[in-house]
This record gives C-alpha cells, sequence and structure tokens, in this order.
C-alpha cells in the first residue's frame, strides 16, 4: 500500500526559523510543513517546533540532521511546471 503523506502548510516569516522537528521522537523534520494527522515516526500530534538549521546541527542526531538539509535543499528547489498531457516542455 502507498499511502501519500499529506501536510498542513506552516507560515513562516523571512528570516525565522522554518524547520519543523518533531519533539516527542526528535527524529523527524520538514521545511514549512508539518504532517497530518501526526507524526509518520511515533505518531505525536501538535508536537513540532521550529529550528534553523544550524540550531538543528547543534544539537541533532545524525540522522535528524542528514533529514533536515535534505528537507532544506528540497524546499529550495525551483518547482517545475507539469506539461498538459501530449504537451512536452523543452529547455530552452
Amino acid at each position: 500500500m502507498s499511502d501519500r503523506q499529506t501536510f498542513w502548510p506552516v507560515d513562516c516569516e523571512p528570516g525565522e526559523p522554518d524547520l519543523l522537528v518533531c519533539m516527542s521522537c526528535l527524529s523527524e523534520v520538514f521545511k514549512r510543513k508539518v504532517p497530518m494527522p501526526d507524526c509518520p515516526t511515533c505518531h505525536g500530534v501538535s508536537t513540532y517546533e521550529a529550528f534553523t538549521l544550524e540550531a538543528i546541527r547543534d544539537w541533532g542526531t545524525e540522522q535528524l540532521i542528514e533529514k533536515a538539509v535534505r528537507a532544506n535543499a528540497e524546499a529550495d528547489q525551483p518547482v517545475q511546471p507539469a506539461a498538459a498531457p501530449g504537451v512536452e516542455l523543452s529547455a530552452e
């Protein structure tokens, strides 16, 4: 079964911490979003707190730091437009 995870968006002002860490298990982190209905690892609800990547590097486990770096990089990538069926996108 391949259930897709759904998320609530989280608004963050520029310069504010925007990596949300589950404080129940300290093993999940998401950028500007939190999973719903709960944490995919520990199933904690409303247990997320915002941190910067630098702060997570100070106290996080290697696994959490890797997830934070990945979440940060994925969120910073530009979104590619989806082509309509039968339409090819060119990279001009």
